[in-house]
């Protein structure tokens, strides 16, 4: 019986699979990056531990027969429910005989498979045991070397006349270096040296040549030792209130992804120089017991204020989180603070179902203090502080149960609370509540929120996505939030909406088209009166209209536009309009060593509320996400060839050329002229 279901889900996959793309889609992906950049005031991730993880996938795919439900989350494409579905599927029937038998495992449809096809595989589980030998000698060992620079000299590297010499010290190169090992998914170790543009190289105070070191040696499965870091690592409790310092994304046309999944140490290696711990790790596993353990001391950067009259101890009244250190001034900010974190997490699973107890205790050198500022009742302030919570996730038949609730060491509390649907094959439903108070204050976490930080909001999320049939899907979703204190640039308690319908038509595996519009209405200061205390709040809707298309020519190349619309305060006193649309050609063929991709792309924006950003492929390991205003056109040419089995060269030439414009940026970062040129050159080792 079970020899002929797999014969037919081979014949049902293996027909649908004709008419759908082999290769994962990234128009999900790209999105919510896209919407990351966006939510952070044009601040780009420097967290590339997402694409290095599915790199490694792609080397050392999850096999279905062994894996876990920790590894099932970590795939990022699985609902819990589905996840629940394989577990439940492989207990009652067995192992998988082939990865084609998935399509009769329930909640599981023919665009979920084919999500994963490149990153799983179905085999004899190995025995730990004969296979520890070679965790130090059966690895990978990896070079990478990448240099950026903006071909333009700005205003930063111009003579100061003040002092005689150039406001950036440092050479305009940005330059980074990566070396790391790696045996599987269960031991890896490496460094990781960054020096940004502007920064100095081996002098001054660079002395010990990168501005930025990182080093980490981080271990799995060694007896009821599940992960073992030591170095730098990440760690990711809840659902994102306690901690969370992993990439994670927020609303976007993918509706089911709701939900914070990953291990509570990861190994972190990236170039950004904030979002991390620096220390010791543990993850004990037993049965059904989890306990995780970690300890960290690191300097940080931050505003230092000194008291002259010495009446007062000096205090920090912000954290920096940029990790430039060009000026004098950002020099003297660098690691200013030092922090002491130690925390862990205690969780039980049995079954469906998972509860878990977290912590973390801060303990500063100096004082946070912030300004005076009625926005700035609520902030962080001390030299210490902590947060608590429990979390908890239950799968019952089609429903999938998920939150969090935490509290400071001030009785400040925050709740976030979810459900997920599976309603039929057809559709899914999810669902996000969140209530955090003003003074719920956080470092270092992303949950499922409007704002940046989960503090001073309340909300309800809802989402649904339908297909009708192979071809069509249709993804929407509603998000209702109220602000109950002041923030930044917003005088007053505040409410907004967000509402986002989205259609994919997929109908074979060369083309696939998506058309999106989004509305938001988010109030803001306007027109401040120097007269006034407080600055009137007005509502300013945006709307947004994007069309995307791809198309595959051949198994070589590949042809993608994209043609957007925003209407910023459309029937206000401060309306604005934006336009973009552009077109990319793609070559990648199987067995040659050479393939690349070109965009050719015009924008023209009435002004910066207009703006609309982009996603940009780019050399391995990165993405660019560019915010464009003003009237442009911009091109850009990444390569990649292949010299041996050992050695990659990648390289990125881009190039924006704006209209009626003398000058462009401000600041230090000014450039005289109508064009911004980048230039990138990055080359991988193996051996």
């Amino acid at each position: 019986m079970r020899i002929l279901m797999l014969f037919c889900c081979c014949f049902i996959l293996y027909f649908c699979s004709t008419a759908q793309v082999v290769e994962p889609p990234a128009t999900t992906t790209e999105q919510q990056l896209e919407n990351i950049t966006e939510n952070n005031e044009d601040m780009e991730t420097e967290d590339d531990s997402y694409l290095q993880q599915m790199q490694q996938l792609l080397r050392n795919p999850v096999n279905l027969n062994s894996a876990t439900e920790a590894e099932l989350k970590d795939l990022r494409v699985l609902t819990p429910i589905q996840v629940q579905q394989l577990l439940v599927y492989r207990n009652f029937f067995g192992n998988f005989i082939n990865i084609y038998e998935l399509q009769a495992v329930p909640s599981w449809d023919v665009e979920t498979i084919r999500k994963l096809r490149a990153y799983v595989t179905v085999s004899t589980a190995f025995n730990l045991s004969e296979s520890f030998g070679e965790r130090l000698t059966g690895g990978n060992h990896t070079l990478l070397l990448r240099a950026t620079q903006v071909l333009e000299r700005s205003k930063g590297y111009l003579v100061d006349p003040a002092s005689g010499n150039s406001y950036y010290p440092g050479s305009p190169q940005r330059i980074f270096f990566r070396y790391k090992y790696v045996y599987k998914n269960l031991l890896q170790y490496g460094i990781v040296g960054d020096k940004d543009a502007g920064e100095q190289f081996l002098k001054g105070k660079q002395k010990a040549g990168f501005d930025f070191y990182s080093a980490h040696i981080f271990a799995r499965n060694i007896g009821i030792i599940k992960s073992l870091a030591i170095g730098d690592f990440t760690v990711n409790m809840g659902q994102g209130l306690t901690q969370w310092q992993s990439l994670a994304f927020k609303k976007s046309a993918d509706i089911v992804n709701v939900k914070r999944q990953a291990d509570v140490l990861r190994p972190y290696n990236s170039a950004g120089e904030i979002n991390f711990h620096r220390g010791l790790g543990v993850t004990l596993s037993k049965n059904n017991w989890q306990a995780t353990l970690f300890g960290s001391y690191r300097r940080i950067d931050g505003n230092l204020n000194s008291d002259t009259s010495q009446t007062e101890d000096d205090f920090i009244s912000s954290l920096q989180i940029s990790g430039y250190h060009r000026t004098k001034s950002e020099s003297d900010d660098k690691g200013v603070q030092r922090q002491l974190a130690f925390g862990g997490n205690f969780s039980y699973q049995r079954n469906r179902l998972h509860i878990g107890i977290n912590g973390i205790q801060y303990s500063f050198k100096l004082p946070l203090m912030k300004g005076s500022e009625p926005y700035n009742k609520y902030a962080l302030s001390g030299k210490a502080f902590g947060n608590y919570s429990i979390d908890y996730s239950y799968t019952f038949r089609n429903l999938h149960f998920f939150g969090e609730a935490a509290m400071t060491n001030k009785s400040a509390t925050a709740f976030v609370n979810g459900i997920i649907m599976s309603a039929s094959t057809l559709v899914d439903i999810s669902m996000v509540y969140r209530n955090i108070q003003p003074a719920y204050q956080s470092l270092y976490t992303t949950a499922f929120t409007e704002s940046t930080y989960p503090t001073n909001e309340k909300g309800l999320f809802a989402g649904v996505t339908i297909r009708p049939s192979t071809a069509w899907r249709f993804d929407a979703y509603a998000d209702f939030y109220r602000f109950p204190w002041l923030r930044f640039r917003v005088d007053a308690p505040t409410t907004g909406s967000d509402y986002l319908v989205q259609a994919t038509y997929r109908p074979n595996k060369q083309l696939e088209i998506y058309m999106r519009y989004r509305t938001e209405s988010k109030p803001i200061n306007v027109n401040p009166d120097p007269q006034l205390p407080l600055s009137p709040i007005l509502a300013q809707p945006r709307q947004n209209w994007r069309t995307q298309a791809s198309y595959r020519v051949s198994t070589e190349w590949t042809l993608k536009t994209r043609t957007e619309i925003v209407w910023f305060d459309k029937k206000g006193s401060q309306a604005e309009q934006g336009y973009l649309a552009y077109f990319d050609i793609g070559y990648k063929p199987v067995f040659k060593p050479l393939s690349g991709s070109l965009r050719l792309q015009y924008f023209e924006t009435e002004g910066y509320n207009s703006r609309l950003y982009a996603f940009e492929n780019d050399v391995l390991y990165s993405f660019s996400i560019p915010v464009f205003y003003d009237k442009g056109f911009r091109y850009y040419l990444n390569l990649n060839y292949d010299v041996n089995k050992k050695i990659t060269v990648w390289g990125k030439f881009a190039q924006t050329i704006y209209r009626d414009k003398n000058v462009i940026g401000s600041g230090l970062d000014e450039i005289k002229g109508n064009r911004r040129t980048e230039a990138k050159l990055q080359v991988m080792y193996k051996f």
